[in-house]
């Protein structure tokens, strides 16, 4: 369920994964390769947090992936 902090609202891994169409580990390898920004902002519980237009960059680099595997 995602949460909102001073009007923003946040959403986990597996809701921002669900919502862009990407698996979980799919966003983590991509974090982790650099290829996307979001996800800085953690949770008491250490959970990485995604405002929506994080997930709007998750949605278009999934896009651009396609895309090129495609040609």
């Amino acid at each position: 369920m995602p949460v909102e902090i001073d009007g923003t609202t946040y959403y986990k891994v597996s809701e921002a994964s669900q919502l862009s169409g990407v698996s979980r580990s799919t966003v983590h390898r991509w974090i982790r390769e650099g290829i996307i920004t979001g996800g800085k902002l953690r949770n008491r519980n250490g959970w990485r947090l995604f405002t929506k237009e994080d997930v709007d960059a998750i949605k278009a680099e999934a896009g651009k992936v396609w895309r090129e595997s495609d040609s």
